[in-house]
């Protein structure tokens, strides 16, 4: 079972301190091997003779020069070494730093720092990200093939887990998203009627939008990645069945639009005939009304204007 590892601070110090305590040690490691490299050139320049050089490194001022030259050569080489845990982190950027094979901890805080020496350092951008996914092609609740896509809002919440968790963490983004859209799709249909309580991909945008990301957070926790949005950009039937649907969107407003239309015809008919009676504009018996009511439904149902025929009463009436 692989070890879970987590973000922790790791060890750093100001750079600019470090940086002067270096050039400090550094100033006199060199003056330490100075005097020793002086005092080496005038030996050099007489005759030399055996008696010299034990007196250089074993009498001359009861061995100070020995040790002042085993110090700087001591500073030298710490120094040096040293260089390596200079770095800089730049905002919203962290720094995996990693010893030896062995993870010690992460940097944050942007500035000019100093930590540990031979330690390789990994930097991880913190800045939110957009993930566009491609149109895929997937069958709905239904068995209706559909297109999809949707938008990430995405951004690394856990450096040590993006670094250590999974192998390419962008990749796995990518990944983990196209399939967690195609899941979405499985379980929702394209459309529902109007009447039925049925959940829908066109009918309720925000709860899959919340129900995608809630999957996405899910699916993407353990690569240290935080889902800030995620939405549908593009929801549309596959062009193999693009017409056939498009002809019963069509054919369904139709009816819609024509079933408006006859509620309020038969509303106008009904309000007429009742003010006729309140009124006593005119008394009619039920074949009237009934010649009446078709006369009227005609008219206003009609997708076409009607021409009136008037009735002037016969010649020998």
């Amino acid at each position: 079972m692989n070890q879970q590892i987590r973000d922790v601070s790791g060890f750093k110090v100001n750079g600019f301190i470090a940086l002067g305590v270096a050039i400090a040690v550094t100033f006199f490691a060199i003056s330490q091997l100075s005097s020793v490299i002086e005092t080496s050139t005038q030996l050099l320049g007489r005759s030399l003779r055996v008696g010299d050089f034990v007196n250089l490194f074993t009498g001359m001022e009861d061995g100070v020069a020995e040790l002042g030259a085993l110090l700087g050569a001591i500073l030298i080489a710490v120094v040096i070494p040293s260089v390596s845990g200079f770095l800089t982190v730049e905002p919203n950027q962290a720094v995996v730093l990693v010893f030896f094979g062995r993870y010690v901890g992460s940097l944050r805080e942007p500035g000019f720092w100093w930590t540990i020496p031979f330690t390789t350092k990994r930097k991880i951008s913190l800045r939110v990200r957009n993930f566009n996914s491609n149109i895929l092609k997937v069958n709905d609740a239904q068995g209706s093939p559909i297109e999809i896509a949707a938008v990430v809002v995405w951004q690394v919440l856990d450096s040590a887990k993006s670094t250590f968790a999974v192998d390419d963490y962008q990749e796995f983004v990518a990944i983990q998203s196209e399939t967690a859209i195609r899941a979405l799709a499985i379980r929702y249909c394209y459309d529902a009627p109007d009447e039925s309580d049925i959940p829908s991909l066109r009918g309720i945008p925000d709860e899959i939008a919340t129900s995608l990301q809630e999957e996405l957070q899910a699916r993407l926790e353990v690569a240290g990645v935080e889902v800030l949005e995620a939405r549908l950009s593009h929801l549309a039937y596959a062009p193999e069945i693009a017409q056939m649907m498009l002809r019963r969107q069509q054919a369904k407003a139709l009816i819609d639009a024509r079933r408006q239309i006859i509620d309020s015809a038969v509303g106008m008919v009904d309000e007429a005939l009742k003010r006729l009676s309140k009124e006593h504009i005119i008394d009619l018996d039920e074949e009237r009304k009934a010649a009446m009511v078709n006369n009227l439904l005609v008219v206003l149902t009609s997708e076409q204007y009607t021409q009136p025929v008037v009735n002037a009463g016969s010649l020998y009436a």
